[in-house]
């Protein structure tokens, strides 16, 4: 006889088996002076970049900010995934990056996480060479040994990293919450066009009704 299992993705978190994912919040691509905009002017980069770079400072980047204190506080693993290379001249990045023309060197300002949301000391950070986390790092054996069911997760793109790893979680066995209202990309007809197609891989939780369920 097969074995129960849900039937719903509409699951609340559990603490203990439960941890929050920030994606590529980094120099590289969340400062105007960053390498990804490399070569062009950081105001320039700003009047190009306008919606991402509002929604960023005005919305994203203080809900991650709630996020992280509020999973701390209820002493939820706290993880970050960045683009970084292994070596410094790229050579073991994905083809897709070499193709993009992507490379973060290896221990590189660029591979950083934003200080407004800085890693803690014993906090995990896993550098990636490609759009998935779950591609390049070992972080599916690494939630396995936490004893990770279920996986929260917000960054950038939205469109793009973020979509990456959701589906990928999900196939791998995993429930997923996206926060949608600590997420970016360069537009909001892209950013709004990935929360349709992702709707049946995870359940999406504003930033406030997320820290509401952990607070209680």
């Amino acid at each position: 006889m097969a074995a129960p299992h849900l039937t719903t993705r509409d699951v609340p978190l559990d603490p203990e088996r439960s941890a929050l994912l920030f994606i590529d919040v980094q120099n590289f691509s969340c400062r105007v002076d960053g390498g990804e905009f490399e070569g062009a002017p950081p105001d320039e980069v700003r009047r190009s970049h306008a919606y991402y770079f509002d929604r960023l400072e005005t919305l994203a980047i203080p809900n991650m900010q709630k996020l992280q204190s509020g999973f701390r506080k209820a002493g939820i693993e706290v993880m970050y995934t960045t683009i970084e290379s292994l070596t410094k001249d790229g050579r073991d990045r994905s083809l897709d990056y070499k193709i993009t023309g992507f490379n973060v060197p290896k221990g590189s300002w660029d591979g950083k996480v934003i200080d407004e949301i800085a890693p803690g000391e014993d906090e995990i950070v896993l550098p990636k060479s490609s759009s998935s986390v779950f591609v390049s790092t070992h972080i599916d054996y690494i939630l396995r040994n936490l004893g990770v069911t279920q996986v929260v997760l917000c960054g950038c793109l939205t469109d793009q990293c973020v979509e990456s790893a959701i589906r990928d979680a999900c196939d791998l066995g995993y429930l997923v919450t996206l926060v949608p209202d600590a997420c970016a990309t360069m537009t909001q007809e892209r950013h709004d066009n990935t929360l349709r197609a992702i709707k049946g891989y995870c359940r999406q939780v504003g930033t406030d009704a997320l820290l509401a369920e952990i607070g209680a």
